[in-house]
């Protein structure tokens, strides 16, 4: 028992920003599911969700202001928890293939965010959903919609394997789980809130992808605001980095000539393997290489 604890232990503090999540998302899962056994055999009041959740009513979620980060973290069903966290750990390893991990965790945040204020403002300011009453939401669904989209519509045509599909477009995918998104809100049907706050989380990284074609990325304040955090409860301060001064001689026209030449191979190399097996087959170095000579 002492190894599987100390195994954890060593993945989630050596695993990157993706196994981060999981594990947190599967803790909270876990605890609440015993606080639940445990008001059930001694018959006491275990229910926090009004701590953890993010209910509709504006009075209650200002009361309880931290419930709109609170909630991204939070399942109550297995099937529910199973969903998101195979979702997340899917569409997240594609997203680290074109993006950082600083990116994801911001992106995590932001969408959650993003789809935690849309549920609020319809909630509070739609007749028919202000009449539903203070209804809690939970669940990382809407981070991992801003997950879905921010790739999809950053490489709208990556392919992926889909069970029974074949090869399908992410961007199809993204539209599809929109749409499904769209008829549950507007026809009726459980969890309403949870799939306005689909479309919050999926409009917010349908906006990182498009902004950061045009070379702006919209997670990096939050990537400092997390750093500066992380940093403040760290245990061990950082010492400042001693400052070294490297001499660089310009470069000769032959050397100059010399590497020019030599990068142009490198992206005909790489035009060539996407001809012959497709964007997919390009490593993470390779997509990088193919995306700073793009911009240059």
């Amino acid at each position: 028992m002492s190894n599987f604890i100390d195994n954890i232990k060593y993945n989630f503090r050596h695993g990157g920003i993706l196994t981060k999540f999981i594990f947190v998302n599967v803790f909270v899962y876990l605890l609440l599911l015993i606080l639940y056994l445990v008001g059930k055999l001694f018959v006491v009041n275990t229910d926090v969700s009004v701590y953890i959740a993010l209910y509709s009513n504006i009075n209650t979620a200002l009361v309880h202001a931290w419930t709109l980060f609170t909630y991204m973290f939070v399942h109550y069903d297995f099937l529910h928890i199973l969903f998101n966290m195979l979702v997340l750990y899917g569409f997240g390893r594609i997203f680290l293939t074109l993006f950082n991990e600083k990116q994801l965790g911001s992106l995590y945040i932001l969408g959650g965010l993003a789809g935690g204020v849309l549920y609020l403002l319809i909630y509070n300011l739609i007749p028919y959903f202000v009449l539903k009453g203070n209804i809690p939401m939970v669940g990382a669904s809407a981070s991992v919609m801003a997950i879905i989209f921010a790739v999809a519509f950053y490489m709208p045509n990556m392919q992926v394997n889909m069970f029974l599909l074949g090869r399908i477009k992410l961007i199809y995918i993204a539209i599809a789980l929109l749409v499904m998104d769209l008829l549950t809100v507007f026809w009726g049907g459980d969890n309403q809130g949870g799939h306005i706050a689909h479309i919050g989380g999926a409009l917010l990284g349908y906006l990182f992808a498009k902004q950061y074609l045009k070379g702006k990325d919209i997670t990096r304040p939050t990537s400092r605001l997390i750093d500066q955090v992380v940093n403040i409860f760290s245990k061990k301060p950082r010492k400042p980095a001693k400052m070294k001064v490297k001499y660089k001689r310009p470069e000769t026209d032959y050397q100059y000539n010399r590497r020019r030449a030599n990068e142009t191979e490198e992206i005909d190399r790489i035009l060539d393997k996407i001809k012959a097996s497709g964007y997919s087959s390009l490593n993470k170095e390779e997509k990088k290489r193919l995306f700073d000579a793009s911009n240059k």
